[in-house]
């Protein structure tokens, strides 16, 4: 489901590295050649590069793409040559210090990682930043946001096939009795959605429509300017269909007054190699226009180019 496009014959990580050093020297950084080494490579092997780069020229890759690239391009590159549980950490951390919108960052990296990923997303940051994620969230947040997230940072979901129908019609019934008496923020609630398998709310959910006729987040549109609602409605659809959550991020960022290029680097670097195929059938299905030609509408330059490499657009 990865839209990367890896060459067949790689180069050896060696050769990778010269030519990264060689498109930082001279009179202009040569991103052409950035773009076509970092953008065709997978997570093992940028790491590799990353190694190799630093015990070849005494220098944090990282730190030379930070001083050479600027702006937009800037960030997608950096953020795409992070090891993903490194990567995570960041933009969790960067959530962490924000308010209203961010929240829905730390949503996605709770909701839609796998419980191993989410596992390394929290061990990168105890590395990076000295003390743990949860601790983060339960400082920086407050209220429903706090009683909500903190769980959800905090789970180590199972990750089985196995449902248990009874369970999930009961739990179908508690969603519903909550939701129908504004208990958005009721216990119960949140712990179903916090500590069940996905396969588990799945069935819930599906239970949920069955017997009262609606989907879920249609009753939870009640207030559809109600923050917390919002960040329910997102949980809920990144555990229950994160394409279609990822789809839905980035037409809001595309199809408006001003392109909101945070949102859409963050969804092309952290998607590319897990489910970037299906998010762009679902983009094209639901706004009737490639990905790609929306991409090229709205962005300019590098930042285009590696946008468009990473979706593996002119790619077989």
């Amino acid at each position: 489901m990865s839209t990367l496009c890896v060459p067949s014959q790689v180069p050896p990580v060696s050769d990778d590295c010269e030519q990264l050093h060689k498109a930082f020297k001279g009179w202009g950084t040569n991103e052409g050649l950035i773009i076509s080494i970092l953008g065709h490579r997978n997570a093992a092997q940028r790491k590799v590069i990353q190694k190799t780069y630093a015990e070849t020229y005494g220098e944090d890759l990282l730190k030379v793409l930070d001083k050479e690239l600027s702006s937009d391009f800037e960030r997608i590159v950096k953020l795409w040559a992070l090891d993903p549980p490194e990567r995570d950490a960041h933009l969790a951390n960067e959530a962490t210090k924000r308010w209203t919108k961010s929240n829905q960052v730390l949503v996605e990296i709770a909701c839609t990682r796998s419980t191993q990923d989410l596992l390394h997303a929290k061990q990168a940051y105890h590395a990076l930043y000295k003390k743990s994620l949860e601790e983060d969230v339960g400082y920086h947040t407050t209220g429903d946001f706090r009683k909500l997230l903190l769980p959800l940072v905090s789970t180590y979901r199972y990750e089985g096939e196995e449902v248990n129908m009874t369970v999930a019609k009961a739990e179908a019934k508690i969603l519903h009795e909550k939701i129908s008496g504004k208990a958005y923020a009721d216990d119960d609630l949140i712990r179903i959605l916090a500590t069940r398998s996905k396969t588990q709310i799945n069935a819930t959910l599906n239970h949920y429509k069955n017997e009262f006729g609606k989907d879920i987040n249609k009753d939870l549109k009640a207030d559809p300017k109600d923050e917390f609602l919002a960040l329910l409605r997102s949980t809920i659809k990144c555990l229950n269909f994160p394409e279609k959550y990822f789809e839905k991020s980035l037409r809001l960022a595309i199809n408006k007054t001003g392109t909101d290029e945070g949102a859409l680097t963050r969804v092309v670097a952290t998607r590319a190699e897990v489910d970037m195929k299906i998010i762009k059938e679902c983009f094209e299905k639901r706004n009737t226009t490639p990905l790609d030609r929306a991409i090229v509408k709205d962005t300019t330059g590098d930042y285009e180019k590696m946008l468009l490499t990473l979706i593996g657009h002119g790619d077989s």
